[in-house]
């Protein structure tokens, strides 16, 4: 008889070192802590790891150290700026088993992946930053920045993050934080690249702007790597929690008219819920993005209509006013209602219709755009068309192709029948699933260039 525990959350702490300038001081060096533990406690494993990491440099001078493996944890490190660490400790699943009447515990190394986990706490980084911006912003804001302030802003966020996170349900996906894409013939892009240009035309307020179409990328006017990260929260946090919130107070059916007019079926998910009562006008977040160059704080607006979503990232100095959503409601509308029509349309013709036997994952590099059979639910809500096993695989071949310089391949058989195939091509990686129990290598790679062909022609390895 055997029971087996979950991978879990043991600690997760952020300090800097350099704020304790002599000895009987440590507790300075304390920004977050979780959970809450004694301060002896918090100091001991913060000493711990601070020693941990100058141990690792010692060998590996200019290089920081990424994670530590001991018997029953995996202990995850990340320097998201100078002298600032986040640590995650991870807690090894492990089966209880019994023999001759004696009960102990066999840990299930493999079923943690460091690389996956390395990815969710920068993740976890990237995100605070999004919302409430850099740690070295926070503390040198020129009117109330603090290290005290950055101590609030960090219990605000994390004390709710940490909740969210699905350690259990984590995979390759983590690691790419890609965007999917979503495929339309040149006219319908135009149309919707034009409306997006017009909005930022007709609203001076608005700086950039994206489009999703069931959570699928059409345009986006943000650099990659800030739209990674606002992708991310849309996809994970806020569309399902407005959808959610919709489906319990059964406010408006998928078709229904919009409350705010009845000539289109547009609605705010951030902003109003309801344009002709100001007091509900609600709440626009702040973001912080381009700190690839100088960062800038924006209003996130948010409006939807039917299975369409259009970010308008609006200028900090604008006052958020009635006035200005009913702007936007009045030309947003009517006008995305009619889009939505044709680029349905066209996404019909672009189905990918998954085969029984053979899954794949992309991902490029270079635009972040990821496509996947595996995951057929982009919110990756434990759907995963094959076995846990596979994914850890893929994982492991990951890593490895990460140490290829411009191109290779790698495939491997599991005990269980999976051939896993990965491939490695000018920043595009590629990764097939089989399962075919008595095939060859040679049947295997003819079965990968078919699909190769057929599914990712002309960008692929040409």
């Amino acid at each position: 008889m055997s029971s087996k525990t979950e991978v879990t959350l043991e600690h997760f702490y952020i300090f800097n070192g350099t704020y304790a300038k002599k000895e009987g001081e440590e507790e300075k060096k304390i920004l977050y802590y979780y959970p809450e533990r004694d301060l002896d406690v918090q100091i001991k494993n913060i000493g711990l790891s601070e020693a941990i990491i100058k141990f690792a440099q010692s060998f590996n001078p200019g290089q920081p150290c990424d994670y530590c493996h001991t018997h029953k944890t995996r202990q995850i490190y990340y320097q998201p700026e100078s002298n600032f660490w986040m640590v995650m400790i991870v807690g090894v699943p492990y089966i209880w088993k019994e023999k001759d009447g004696n009960k102990y515990t066999e840990y299930q190394y493999d079923e943690v992946s460091s690389s996956v986990c390395q990815s969710i706490l920068k993740q976890a980084y990237v995100m605070f930053r999004l919302f409430m911006g850099s740690f070295d912003t926070i503390i040198n804001e020129p009117d109330c920045g603090s290290i005290t302030l950055l101590k609030h802003k960090l219990e605000h966020f994390y004390s709710r993050y940490l909740m969210s996170l699905k350690l259990n349900n984590s995979d390759i996906l983590d690691v790419f934080q890609g965007l999917q894409f979503l495929p339309l013939d040149k006219i319908t892009f135009l149309r919707v690249q034009c409306f997006m240009n017009l909005v930022e035309a007709m609203f001076s307020q608005v700086k950039y702007t994206a489009f999703l179409y069931n959570d699928q990328v059409v345009w986006s006017g943000l650099e990659p790597e800030d739209m990674q990260v606002v992708y991310n929260y849309l996809v994970s946090t806020l569309l399902p929690a407005h959808l959610e919130k919709e489906l319990h107070e059964g406010s408006m059916p998928r078709n229904s008219p919009s409350p705010f007019t009845t000539t289109h079926y547009g609605k705010f998910v951030t902003g109003p819920s309801s344009i002709n009562e100001p007091s509900l006008i609600g709440k626009s977040p702040k973001v912080y993005i381009n700190y690839s160059t100088k960062p800038v704080s924006l209003y996130l607006v948010v409006y939807r209509a039917l299975s369409a979503t259009i970010c308008l990232f609006v200028d900090s100095k604008t006052s958020l006013l009635i006035d200005f959503f009913k702007s936007l409601d009045s030309f947003l509308g009517p006008q995305l209602t009619t889009l939505v029509s044709s680029v349905a349309e066209q996404c019909a013709k672009h189905v990918i219709v998954s085969s029984e036997s053979c899954k794949y994952l992309y991902f490029n590099k270079l635009n972040l755009a990821y496509k996947s059979t595996i995951h057929p639910d982009n919110r990756r809500c434990s759907n995963v068309l094959t076995t846990p096993e596979v994914l850890r695989v893929i994982t492991d071949i990951y890593n490895d192709t990460n140490k290829l310089k411009e191109a290779g391949e790698i495939i491997i058989k599991t005990m269980s029948d999976y051939w896993v195939v990965g491939k490695l091509s000018n920043l595009r990686e590629f990764f097939v699933v089989i399962q075919q129990k008595s095939a060859s290598i040679m049947e295997i790679e003819d079965d990968v260039k078919k699909l190769c062909e057929k599914e990712l022609k002309s960008i692929f390895f040409h």
